[in-house]
């Protein structure tokens, strides 16, 4: 059997958390500093609900700590903020109060500050490597993403390399194809020059592919923590500073940027790794599921030993009373005291 602590001693894992709170007044401010028109339908990278928190970093940090204790640092990646989620962190593992550390995005934009203030995940993600003191394999975790059961380093890491959950799938040419012709029939029939098509997570991670050179087919990953080698996404960018500087101009989320998970999966894949292994995740969407469809799911999550974490996607939107359900659910899970 692997000694896990001795590995983790040795290689050790940081994880990455990107978070904002919406609701405070000076981001909004900044925010809309930049947004010219109605936001909900010129700017989809631009929706409120892509910064509102329902304290769901709570649930993240605290599901971290007790289902990867093996994690060295969690550094909560935000601008000018601080989710204060010490107090909960001292209740509940007091000997792991240290490992919480807030960065700033001015830290890990550090000479590119031109590109400051950016409201757009894909942007901060492909920076968030420059954390200083960054483990050599991190785990960059979205917070609506929460573990569930007890995983080991080798659920993320083996022989020094990232683990790959995923799956190949066919380049989405079909998918751009429709995606014109309704932008044309909006425009020309319609007479909505301001159509926005809906954000596609498989076209930014097929553009990943396609800076690799890979066209016609892409290792697709879903809502799950993804594992990233430092040096690897280094290297890449110290040849393509050009190209890096091109994917973070956007303030807001653009449908012609790649993300950086994406792109990391292809870089390990090209240089040998083999780690590839099958999604252990559950994904929930509240606001849009029937009372007995969320349930349903939720059964199937807690019955499956196989699945590991669970993203639980624009719970703001969903109504109060769902809104506790899944509150009450997460405390269940991680043995945790309702929240005040």
């Amino acid at each position: 059997m692997i000694d896990s602590s001795a590995n983790t001693k040795s290689q050790p894992i940081d994880v990455i958390i990107p978070w904002v709170d919406g609701n405070d007044p000076q981001l909004t401010a900044k925010r809309k500093q930049f947004v010219k028109s109605d936001i909900t339908s010129r700017y989809s990278g631009a929706h409120p609900t892509r910064f509102a928190s329902s304290n769901e970093i709570r649930y993240c940090v605290l599901s971290i700590l007790k289902f990867a204790p093996f994690v060295r640092t969690i550094y909560i990646l935000t601008d000018n903020q601080d989710p204060d989620v010490y107090g909960e962190v001292k209740k509940y593992f007091p000997e792991r109060l240290n490992a919480i550390k807030i960065v700033d995005h001015k830290h890990i934009f550090r000479d590119y500050e031109e590109y400051l203030p950016t409201f757009n995940s894909i942007s901060i993600g492909n920076m968030a490597w420059r954390i200083e003191n960054l483990s050599e394999n991190f785990v960059y975790f979205n917070d609506d993403v929460f573990l569930i059961r007890s995983i080991t380093p080798e659920d993320w890491i083996v022989d020094g390399r990232p683990v790959l959950r995923g799956r190949w799938r066919i380049a989405p040419f079909v998918k751009i194809a429709k995606r014109k012709i309704k932008g044309i029939i909006q425009a020309k029939i319609l007479h909505n020059p301001n159509y926005q098509p809906k954000f596609s997570f498989y076209i930014v991670q097929w553009n990943a592919a396609r800076v690799l050179g890979m066209w016609y087919k892409f290792f697709f990953n879903c809502h799950t923590p993804h594992v990233m080698n430092r040096k690897r996404i280094e290297a890449f960018y110290n040849d393509n500073t050009d190209l890096l500087k091109k994917n973070i101009w956007f303030r807001f989320r653009n449908q012609s940027q790649f993300n950086v998970t994406t792109l990391s999966n292809h870089l390990e894949l090209l240089s040998g790794n083999r780690n590839a292994a099958k999604l252990n995740l559950g994904y929930l969407v509240p606001s849009i599921y029937s009372p007995k469809k969320l349930n349903r799911k939720m059964r199937r999550i807690d019955n499956e030993e196989r699945v590991k974490s669970v993203c639980i996607q624009s719970l703001d939107t969903a109504s109060p009373q769902t809104q506790d359900k899944m509150f009450k659910w997460m405390d269940k899970i991680l043995d945790l005291e309702p929240a005040s």
